[in-house]
């Protein structure tokens, strides 16, 4: 027991001094204070487009010379068009799949990826729906799972009104949309096809408050900034009802719906001046991004390992 105790502080120790080492190469490798310039190419997920347009903003006001213009064509739209060489970053509420990252070697499109922030995605309802204050993951299979029939709230749960179910939600190219399909029914891409979907989550929202009956998805920060229009629903995978917010999604207790967002860099963008100044200062100035975006920050831990990435990353540029 007393090796397993010493084993364990050893891997804490090399830890904290990775972190710490990850930190220090981070802060060395700022500017001199002069401005860059160039231009940036970003695209991919509705979700992350808010967090990253907000760090553009800031970047370009200290950096008048540069310019980042970003897309949201969602997750997987992203990824095609980065693994097609035609953007610098990619935005992106997942992982890039085995078949995105095939096509990016076969187009000798090599990359970085770097974490960001982190998100829940909220459930919401119309603000005159008084009867769904949580829902249970098996609800909610049951609401979007592929062949589902349910097209009235009565059909959810016994003592639920005789009201239609209007379901709103991201396209099949949304990052957000693979999550929440593979957490809740099983597996990616496994949802019923006769809702409003889009890769715009506003036209959600407005969907949602103007239905009676209206139910959607979409990433925290979308119901924040909407929020005096709609209703935030609980959800229950079996531990009790769990909103989300800063403390239960840094903590995973929001389950199984909290999750990381990333930003993809081209290794031969990033080997562009302006592109590295607009990663090191997303990194830097994180918590101010996120909290003007009304994203969830990234944990300590996390932002030591995005700084210890970036160094990473900096290193390989400058190998060639």
């Amino acid at each position: 027991m007393r090796h397993r105790f010493a084993r364990r502080l050893v891997r804490l120790a090399a830890l904290s001094a990775l972190a710490a080492l990850a930190l220090a190469a981070v802060g060395s490798a700022r500017t001199d204070g002069t401005a860059v310039s160039g231009r940036i190419t970003a695209d991919g997920s509705s979700t992350v487009g808010p967090y990253v347009t907000a760090a553009a903003e800031r970047f370009q006001r200290a950096n008048k010379g540069a310019q980042v213009t970003v897309g949201i064509s969602g997750t997987g739209g992203g990824f095609e068009r980065f693994c097609k060489g035609e953007t610098d970053l990619s935005n992106a509420s997942r992982p890039i799949k085995q078949t995105e990252a095939t096509i990016c070697r076969t187009n000798g499109v090599k990359y970085a990826a770097f974490l960001v922030a982190n998100d829940g995605i909220s459930l919401v309802v119309n603000k005159e729906n008084t009867w769904a204050t949580c829902l249970t993951t098996d609800e909610l299979k049951k609401i979007w799972d592929a062949g589902s029939k349910v097209d009235n709230w009565q059909d959810v749960r016994q003592g639920f009104p005789n009201v239609k179910l209007s379901l709103f939600g991201p396209g099949t190219d949304s990052g957000t949309f693979d999550f929440f399909t593979e957490k809740i029914n099983g597996k990616s891409k496994r949802s019923r096809s006769d809702y409003s979907a889009t890769e715009d989550d506003n036209v959600a929202v407005r969907g949602v408050t103007g239905e009676r009956g209206g139910l959607a998805y979409f990433g925290l920060s979308y119901y924040e900034e909407n929020q005096g229009q709609l209703k935030l629903v609980a959800v229950n995978s079996g531990g009790g009802c769990v909103t989300p917010n800063i403390k239960t999604v840094q903590a995973y207790t929001y389950k199984p719906l909290s999750r990381p967002l990333f930003v993809y860099v081209k290794r031969d963008s990033f080997r562009r001046g302006v592109v590295q100044a607009f990663i090191r200062y997303i990194i830097q100035n994180e918590r101010a991004i996120a909290k003007t975006a009304k994203f969830v920050s990234l944990t300590d831990r996390q932002l030591s390992k995005s700084k210890y990435q970036y160094n990473q990353a900096i290193r390989i540029a400058k190998s060639g």
